[in-house]
């Protein structure tokens, strides 16, 4: 077992999950609420890594971390050092790969609120922060945990992304799917099972309990 991989995946994981849900909050908001009849577009924008073939989107994201880019010049000018094939090069590209998994859910549940609980909130003088922590954001806890448990397990699998943005830099940007490919690639496929069956566990584990408190949380809610 590459415990290196393993650990630089989980903390890969928790990072990308927790900046997608504080970036996640305000793009699914607005996707929910607003009435702009252009925001197809922008929706069709953020599931576009879904569809969107790993490779392409690294290789894209590549281009923008490179020296050319201003991104990746004014990175080089304040570190000295380019921005691809680096760890934070690799959150930034598994922070667009995973970016659908946790606005989609976000803004279903957001959008299933009660408008009227919304309106009503209006009416007693509540400003549009207050309603949104008050009502709002604990009414979509299903959605918010459905986001959080998704990205961070889509971000564990993550291969295409990573291995174009990050390469395979052992201790700095080689994952554990990158480590399981090298031991099918040497012919360690033993070594590689047991790697491939420590994901595929806790990604069971992962799904299995979002799923579990949800159909809990439901179940709540309607006996309310």
């Amino acid at each position: 077992m590459d415990w290196q991989a393993f650990g630089l995946t989980l903390r890969l994981a928790a990072l990308v999950s927790g900046l997608l849900l504080l970036l996640g909050l305000p793009v699914a908001y607005w996707i929910a609420f607003s009435r702009w009849r252009w925001k197809f577009l922008v929706e069709a924008l953020v599931a576009l890594p879904i569809v969107l073939p790993p490779t392409v989107l690294g290789f894209y994201v590549l281009i923008a971390l490179g020296f050319r880019s201003p991104l990746g010049r004014w990175w080089e000018s304040l570190t000295g050092h380019s921005l691809a094939f680096t760890f934070p090069g690799l959150v930034i590209g598994s922070l667009l790969y995973s970016l659908p998994f946790a606005v989609q859910p976000l803004a279903a549940a957001f959008g299933a609120v009660n408008p009227k609980l919304l309106a009503a909130s209006a009416t007693l003088g509540a400003s549009r922060l207050e309603t949104f922590f008050r009502i709002t954001l604990p009414l979509s806890s299903a959605g918010l945990v459905t986001g959080v448990a998704l990205s961070f397990a889509h971000t564990l699998g993550e291969f295409g992304v990573v291995l174009m943005v990050g390469g395979n830099i052992p201790g700095v940007t080689r994952t554990i799917s990158i480590a399981i490919y090298d031991r099918v690639q040497a012919g360690e496929y033993a070594a590689a099972n047991r790697e491939a069956l420590v994901l595929l566990l806790l990604s069971f584990a992962i799904l299995t309990a979002v799923y579990g408190w949800n159909r809990k949380a439901l179940m709540v809610g309607t006996w309310k």
